[in-house]
């Protein structure tokens, strides 16, 4: 059991940008697969990015590439997911995950073992 807690959201123009932050608690943050997923009103949970324990493997759903980045400091238990160029369309309540294992695809829910309480981010046309 990985406690998350997301912050960083906020409200935005378009174009424009924010940095999102997951804290973790514990010290095993460093031996889990991370991953962004975002909720937007009346839509599924739909994945956004992954990270693999070491931060050297990324994948980012088709949507967001180009424009997201994921990272992580392991040092301070902490994923973060840099939003650029931002759009209304990613307006979306976001999620840490703590996943099973990186794969170089899109995940889904099945495959998250802990969650954070969602930070929401705004985009205003």
């Amino acid at each position: 059991q990985v406690q998350l807690v997301e912050s960083g959201g906020g409200l935005v123009q378009a174009g424009g940008s924010l940095r999102l932050s997951c804290a973790a608690s514990g010290r095993t943050f460093s031996n889990y697969a991370m991953a962004w997923f975002r909720q937007a009103p009346g839509k599924e949970r739909d994945f956004v990015s992954s990270i693999s324990w070491s931060g050297g493997l990324t994948y980012y759903t088709d949507s967001v590439k180009g424009r997201f980045g994921i990272s992580r400091d392991n040092a301070k238990n902490t994923l973060y997911l840099q939003m650029n160029s931002l759009k209304p369309e990613d307006t979306a309540v976001y999620y840490c995950a703590a996943v099973q294992v990186f794969r170089s695809t899109n995940m889904g829910q099945a495959d998250v073992r802990s969650w954070g309480q969602g930070t929401q981010v705004t985009v205003s046309s």
